[in-house]
């Protein structure tokens, strides 16, 4: 059998938050857009894994808040983007995705994968879909189980059963077991017949659909409305919110791989890893000769098998076994490698907390660019400001402050009330209140200012937009 899959449609899950990654991945910025099993983003490596000869452009289902950071990460590629209006897990966005497939070109094969795991061997992994792909036009709903390396308490598994005939390396599936305690893992690694189940599917979106209308009818029913109601807007397949809010919030594995008589797996070894924790991204990475990991700024002294990571500021560790020390901007993460999975609960205190720093970074992302926040004072506030070769601002107003803009590097044309102004290195511009402004960048490089903010209320919600190439309200 050929190794090379062929008219394969890549399907991209790009919904979660990487709650147990904080603080380096949040809600705003969750970790599939980080560099961290390479040098690239995880959603750009995963769709890299996923084109050339065989493949077909990817459709990507995504968060809405995040669309113009998938459009950025996944330029040039001709993804199609298929926007969520609400979180529903992966039932009804993988049922978006196979109705949107099935109308385009019947009986495409769809692999499903969600954007945020780790491939060591690709060439492994085109092999394993290869076969899948064949059990997918024999009809089959064809999940990659992984061969276990270790006990993992932290993955569901799957028991392989029989080879199916005709299908080479394919086998059926005896049944699902949920996330184990250490003894059973223990058990199932030395068993031999587990798989970690690695949450990547391969089936046609005709063989997809007709088991979600056995099992699920409720489901296809909301989600076939909110594609049919679905609006085009720029590159993104906007599903209609209400039908899609109404769709039961449940998982493929629940909706119909538990469920369907035409389950399949393909035992895999390609170096796979969900990086659901900070141990998890530990165990990948390349470590020196104590088994340390450091990325970034970090010194590293009389210590065994640490992991840190700092976004910027130096950081040294002295006298440290098996810890985890994570340094951001506005956030310090420092804790036993053990203790990976309880990140989530600490998340959910700073949240309960009202603490922002549970969800948000310093630094905003726009489709534009992005900003982040210098110093924060009584009645004013300092930002840098990074816009894009060729992207603009809304044209807007604000009722509670005035700015003022002094560009660092680049070159702008800002509009205030009816004049345009050209501003170039070291020059600045007031805005006072409530005059209608813009800002765009007409040049090749990027272009940075620093805003000066300064009023009675500075948040981000005091801006009227007229006019905005984004289609923001």
């Amino acid at each position: 059998m050929s190794t090379t899959p062929t008219d394969i449609l890549p399907v991209i899950l790009s919904g979660g938050t990487g709650t147990r990654l904080w603080p380096l991945s949040r809600e705003g910025y969750p970790k599939q857009f980080w560099p961290l099993a390479s040098a690239r983003p995880m959603l750009e490596e995963t769709a890299a894994r996923a084109e050339g000869p065989g493949f077909l452009p990817p459709t990507v289902v995504c968060n809405e808040a995040h669309r113009f950071l998938v459009a950025e990460q996944l330029r040039g590629r001709g993804a199609r983007i298929v926007l969520e209006p609400a979180g529903r897990n992966s039932g009804p966005a993988i049922a978006a995705a196979a109705l949107l497939a099935e109308e385009a070109a019947p009986g495409t094969v769809m692999w499903i994968m969600a954007a945020d795991s780790a491939v060591q061997d690709v060439p492994a992994l085109h092999a394993a879909l290869a076969r899948a792909a064949a059990a997918a036009r024999a009809g089959r709903i064809v999940t990659f189980g992984m061969k276990p390396t270790a006990p993992e308490t932290g993955y569901g598994y799957i028991e392989a059963g029989e080879a199916l005939p005709g299908l080479d390396g394919v086998r059926a599936i005896a049944r699902f077991v949920e996330k184990p305690d250490a003894a059973r893992a223990a058990e199932f690694v030395a068993g031999g017949r587990h798989l970690w189940n690695s949450g990547m599917f391969v089936a046609t979106a005709a063989t997809l659909l007709a088991e979600f209308e056995r099992h699920e009818p409720a489901l296809l029913a909301q989600v076939r409305a909110a594609v049919a109601g679905a609006k085009r807007d720029m590159d993104f397949v906007r599903l209609d919110a209400a039908a899609f809010a109404a769709a039961p919030s449940i998982s493929i594995d629940y909706a119909v791989m538990e469920r369907t008589q035409h389950a399949a797996v393909v035992p895999a070894a390609i170096g796979w890893s969900d990086i659901g924790s900070w141990a998890a991204l530990w165990e990948i990475s390349g470590k020196d000769a104590q088994g340390n990991v450091a990325a970034g700024p970090a010194e590293i002294i009389d210590s065994r098998n640490c992991y840190v990571r700092s976004e910027g500021i130096l950081t040294g560790v002295i006298g440290l076994q098996d810890a985890v020390v994570v340094v951001t901007d506005d956030a310090v993460l420092a804790m036993h490698r053990d203790r990976a999975q309880d990140v989530k609960t600490l998340v959910d205190a700073l949240k309960a907390k009202g603490r922002k720093e549970a969800t948000e970074h310093r630094r905003a992302y726009r489709p534009w660019g992005h900003y982040e926040g210098l110093i924060m004072g009584d009645r004013f506030q300092v930002k840098k400001i990074l816009v894009r070769p060729g992207a603009k601002l809304s044209l807007q107003k604000h009722f509670h402050r005035a700015e003022h803009w002094v560009v660092v590097s680049g070159t702008a044309i800002v509009r205030r009330d009816a004049e345009e102004i050209l501003l170039r290195e070291n020059e600045s511009v007031y805005l006072p209140l409530g005059c209608v402004h813009r800002m765009e960048n007409p040049g090749i490089i990027p272009l940075v200012l620093i805003e000066v903010q300064s009023g009675s209320y500075l948040g981000e919600d005091d801006i009227v937009r007229f006019e905005d190439t984004y289609g923001r309200a």
